[in-house]
């Protein structure tokens, strides 16, 4: 048996109230597809509720740290692979990409 499931973290990039930039801690998300992963923290990112909890006027961009997690089951063992990436979504310029992506993994 095999089970495989993505998990992220990550940073987000917005607008403060105000005036001025700045970055968060993104909610912790998970689903069964990388694809579904990135669609989900898109939508997140749109509707403004990617962050975990600072309350940006608006979101600019995030940082994905994904982490693919696969449990494998062979005669009655259990192993656990993880693999990790990170993926920049929304619009980002080059600056700003280059801060998100200095920022440490959670």
């Amino acid at each position: 048996m095999n089970e495989t499931i993505y998990k992220c973290k990550g940073y987000v990039l917005g607008n403060y109230w105000g005036g001025g930039q700045g970055s968060y801690p993104i909610v912790n998300l998970q689903t069964n597809t990388q694809k579904q992963l990135v669609e989900l923290a898109e939508q997140k990112l749109k509707d403004g509720s990617l962050d975990s909890g600072m309350g940006y006027e608006s979101l600019i961009g995030a940082k994905l740290d994904i982490e693919e997690y696969e449990t494998i089951i062979l005669n009655n063992k259990t192993y656990n692979r993880s693999e990790y990436h990170t993926e920049l979504i929304g619009e980002l310029t080059e600056e700003q990409a280059e801060f998100l992506e200095s920022l440490n993994d959670l």
